[in-house]
């Protein structure tokens, strides 16, 4: 072990502790050299930790003195207009009370949405099925499919036959013959027909009953029952 060199670690040791604070004391303790002249607006020197001067803000001094308010800058708004022909005169106002616009008020139903805020995985509803749209025609079009619904319908049909006139009021037959012959009234003629035969050349007797007879519309194809006048009345 030698001894003889820790004197000089101590020696260094503080050499080195005396350069530092002489270093800290020159740049920390120390304030700014007489000779050095100052600088307008409080310029701080090199190596001092001073802080600059009031002088070099002069509106800092006033800013400090002014006491803060948190209302100062509250916004306060203000329903009355500034000027005082934009005021309402409330003499002019009328009083009365409008039921017919609070009736039509009253008559609106609430109406809210179906969605409930408080589930998130409901689903929408279905939107509401779409109106047909019906497409408008021009006359034109309208004329042509008349026209066609007459020729798929094809011919009119026929007029009724009109009812035959004639009234039968009796018949007769001989011995021995099986044919029968009707009479009829045609307004103050009487008409004398058997079946097979024609009245008025269009009306043929069918079929001669004891109460009624069968008569055929040439013309028209026509068959007409004609119950005997007695019978009738």
């Amino acid at each position: 072990m030698k001894l003889g060199a820790e004197p000089k670690k101590i020696a260094v040791l503080g050499g080195l502790i005396a350069i530092g604070g002489y270093l800290f004391y020159s740049n920390v303790l120390s304030g700014p050299s007489a000779s050095e002249p100052s600088r307008p607006g409080g310029t701080i020197s090199r190596g001092s930790a001073a802080a600059p001067t009031a002088a070099a803000y002069p509106g800092t001094q006033a800013a400090a003195r002014r006491p803060a308010s948190r209302y100062s800058e509250e916004f306060r708004p203000s329903l009355k207009p500034k000027r005082p022909e934009d005021r309402v005169d409330p003499m002019s106002i009328d009083p009365t009370l409008r039921l017919d616009l609070l009736a039509k008020v009253q008559a609106v139903d609430m109406q809210g949405g179906n969605r409930n805020l408080f589930q998130f995985s409901t689903a929408p509803p279905p939107p509401l099925p779409k109106e047909p749209i019906v497409p408008v025609k021009t006359p034109q079009q309208v004329a042509k499919e008349e026209a066609q619904k007459k020729i798929d319908a094809g011919p009119p049909p026929p007029p009724p036959a009109p009812p035959i006139t004639l009234k039968y009021y009796g018949y007769s037959s001989t011995r021995g013959d099986v044919r029968k012959r009707a009479f009829f009234l045609d307004g103050d003629d009487i008409l004398v027909a058997g079946e097979g035969e024609l009245v008025k050349k269009r009306y043929r007797v069918v079929r001669i009953g004891v109460n009624s007879v069968v008569m055929e519309d040439t013309q028209f194809k026509h068959e007409q029952t004609l119950r005997l006048a007695e019978a009738a009345g």
